[in-house]
């Protein structure tokens, strides 16, 4: 029988839980940075980024995280790069981030009627100040909500970064569970930590989204 205590699981879940929510952090920081210049080409005028931005929204919305995740982990060594499991999961993540951002994002621009940009315009305001003093500003409050909602798909996307050897919640439970033969206690408590995590955002989502609907209402 392992000396693991219930306390010593526990301990160790939580240790790896700070990864995961680390990893969920970084991939959503770094997924913006990522989304605001490929969304700036996206509303501009040209056409050729609009297809390129098409193309890689497609492309990492349509395939498989896992399948990303291996491609940055397995397919980046095959050029002689040693990649470690932290980089190949912080770069697989922060691209799949960022496909469903640049669609969030441009779908709350896209909400807003067209006669503001004309407007401003009229008003001699250039592209970029119309974008960053009456567009964005409205933008982001149409945002926020799916963005919050949208953050709890990043969390548990992290879970997949096990696969590549990353130790965050999901790997920490598989090697607990190797060693106390305890299944039903272990993931219980993997899963309890998502719940921990993943549902306060999921509430404070649907909370901004009613207030949302309430303040646009009046």
């Amino acid at each position: 029988m392992s000396s693991f205590t219930d306390w010593d699981i526990v301990r160790n879940l939580l240790l790896a839980a700070r990864w995961t929510l680390l990893l969920s952090l970084i991939a959503f920081t770094c997924g913006t940075l990522v989304t605001l210049p490929l969304l700036a080409l996206r509303i501009a005028r040209w056409r050729w980024p609009k297809r390129l931005i098409a193309v890689y929204i497609a492309l990492f919305q349509g395939t498989p995280l896992l399948m990303q995740l291996f491609l940055a982990f397995f397919g980046v060594a095959l050029f002689g790069i040693d990649v470690s499991p932290w980089t190949a999961a912080t770069l697989a993540l922060t691209l799949f981030t960022s496909a469903f951002l640049l669609d969030i994002w441009y779908g709350s621009i896209r909400a807003l009627p067209k006669g503001q940009w004309e407007a401003c315009r009229c008003l001699g305001l250039s592209f970029g100040q119309t974008l960053l003093r009456v567009i964005a500003p409205q933008a982001i409050r149409i945002a926020i909500a799916p963005t919050v909602g949208f953050s709890v798909q990043v969390v548990k996307g992290t879970a997949l970064a096990s696969i590549i050897g990353f130790v965050e919640l999901t790997k920490a439970g598989t090697m607990l569970n190797n060693v106390t033969f305890a299944p039903f206690k272990v993931f219980g408590l993997v899963a309890l930590g998502y719940f921990l995590i993943c549902f306060p955002l999921s509430w404070y989502s649907r909370y901004l989204e009613k207030k949302f609907h309430a303040a646009h209402h009046h």
